[in-house]
């Protein structure tokens, strides 16, 4: 009885896959850990390898579609019936006779030290997806930095992966040859098999370097040989779907994966084709065409783990808080002149810009002071308050609005706190913050003035109670000591939870906003 060769378990919500392509034939004789075949499910393409030497019984044919744990082939172990391991055998015999008096062990060892050399021990190293976060439960792969069948160094960055909170880097375990399981834009699970690296200990003399054998693994394909086979034009199963939910025809799309196979990629790239115009004139009826200018063309791109984290988070404020925004307006030039005749020496002296998120944060920490339940939070049946300010300021990214947050910002001066404002904004941008810089905010402050918004109600940042927006800076004539002049104004909003918040808190609060922004004084003298 040959060893049974079984489909492996590839993830944990797979539960079938598709013979994709049969590297060696029926008999064919084939070497322990030797690749034989290649496996499709709905989410990446996986090799086979062989569990043993022996001779190949192949049990499912390409194409055919089984559930994990079918036998798919089976190993006659041993050289019996095959050409392949005779000539070996025949030329040690030829050898060994050739040497003279010499005993069994001496014939085995010098077979042995002539067809491999030095012993070669392969080992493989799962990769798991880490542990990024307690709250982190899922990741999306958002790009390989390196190839399936490269070489890969120690702590060598392979992969980067997006949860929806931050982006990680993914460094290699073990050197070695990489085997890729999930493929860009996969979302797997914390513990997940993400890759695996193929170790090797020793060469053998003539013997190929692993992204040699690599290649050579996939020399049956011949494809690059311009032969036909199984793979050509074939779409995977994920393939498959996307172009049957386009209307697009397997025949019409170029695959550009192992063998001329269908990718996902190709799928999501592909286009239905144009229908060719019906005749104007049918049975004998003139049928009138509207004709559209222009181009009409539509892309269709993945959410990414951030973005439907965002939108789950902000339908779910909206859901289970009472929300309410109230307003006011401020009369900016007081800053206005304050950033005007001191931003020069302040630049000199700490290398940073004077901006008007400073004067906000200062105010804002002043106001949550005095109306604590602004700055506080419910959690179950209880109330939290805080007696320090923890300030998220909302930044746009081009993956999406993310909030780092200022720590105790009530203990920074104004240099202190622009600062950690540009620090913060920038490693958004680039993608590099951490959780504990995004966690544990009391209050926010947005700014949709800087992209021209007039008036908005912001939506409060969970589990936080309420958050501020600040708007764009308008010339308008208003009245100040009974006469009607030109002034700076803006708006700003207090979106609230109402369940902790009242209405004279909420307008107490702003009122207080104003007063400290249209006197800049009263920051300084805590008045």
């Amino acid at each position: 009885m040959g060893l049974e060769i079984k489909v492996p378990a590839v993830g944990e919500s797979i539960t079938e896959v598709t013979i994709g392509q049969w590297f060696k034939k029926e008999g064919d004789y084939v070497e322990m850990d030797e690749v034989i075949a290649e496996l499709e499910s709905d989410k990446a393409t996986f090799e086979l390898p062989a569990e043993a030497a022996g001779i190949l019984q192949i049990k499912v044919e390409e194409g055919d579609t089984v559930e994990v744990g079918t036998v798919v082939c089976v190993i006659e172990e041993g050289e019996g019936g095959s050409a392949q391991p005779a000539a070996p055998k025949a030329e040690a015999k030829e050898d060994a006779s050739s040497v003279g008096d010499v005993s069994e062990g001496d014939k085995i060892k010098t077979a042995g030290d002539r067809s491999a050399g030095a012993p070669v021990e392969s080992k493989t190293v799962d990769m798991v997806v880490p542990t990024v976060g307690e709250s982190i439960t899922e990741v999306t792969i958002g790009q390989w930095l390196k190839e399936d069948g490269d070489m890969v160094e120690l702590d060598e960055v392979i992969a980067e992966i997006e949860s929806d909170k931050a982006t990680f880097e993914l460094p290699a375990e073990a050197t070695g040859v990489l085997r890729i399981k999930a493929q860009e834009g996969d979302t797997l699970e914390i513990g997940a098999l993400i890759c695996q690296i193929e170790t090797r200990t020793g060469t053998a003399p003539g013997s190929a370097s692993p992204k040699q054998e690599s290649s050579s693994s996939a020399a049956p394909s011949a494809s690059k040989e311009g032969k036909e086979t199984y793979a050509s034009g074939h779409a995977s199963p994920a393939a498959a779907k996307i172009l049957a939910e386009k209307g697009v025809d397997a025949g019409q799309v170029k695959g550009t994966g192992v063998d001329g196979r269908i990718t996902k990629e190709d799928a999501m790239k592909a286009e239905k084709p144009q229908q060719q115009a019906q005749p104007a004139k049918q049975q004998d009826r003139v049928i009138e065409e509207t004709t559209v200018k222009g181009e009409r063309n539509q892309k269709r791109e993945k959410m990414s783990s951030l973005r439907k984290t965002i939108a789950r988070r902000l339908v779910s404020v909206k859901n289970e808080t009472a929300m309410l925004t109230t307003f006011n307006e401020v009369d900016m030039k007081p800053v206005m002149d304050i950033r005007k005749k001191y931003k020069d020496m302040f630049k000199e002296r700490y290398e940073v810009g004077l901006g008007f998120m400073s004067f906000f944060t200062k105010a804002v920490c002043v106001a949550l002071q005095e109306w604590p339940a602004v700055n506080a939070q419910i959690d179950g049946n209880e109330i939290i308050y805080n007696d320090y300010c923890d300030v998220s300021i909302a930044v746009s990214t081009p993956k999406g609005l993310v909030v780092p947050v200022i720590r105790n910002a009530e203990q920074m001066s104004f240099n202190e706190i622009e600062a950690e404002i540009i620090r913060l904004a920038k490693r958004a941008r680039d993608g590099k913050l951490s959780i504990d810089e995004m966690q544990g905010g009391t209050f926010t402050i947005t700014n949709g003035g800087v992209f021209g918004s007039m008036m908005s109600t912001p939506i409060i940042n969970a589990p936080q109670s309420a958050i501020l927006g600040m708007h764009n800076i308008v010339e308008r004539a208003v009245v100040v000591d009974g006469e009607i002049v030109i002034r700076p104004m803006m708006y700003i909003a207090l979106s609230y939870d109402h369940r902790i918040i009242d209405g004279r808190e909420s307008v107490s609060f702003l009122v207080r906003l104003k007063q400290l922004l249209e006197d800049p004084t009263r920051l300084l003298l805590g008045v």
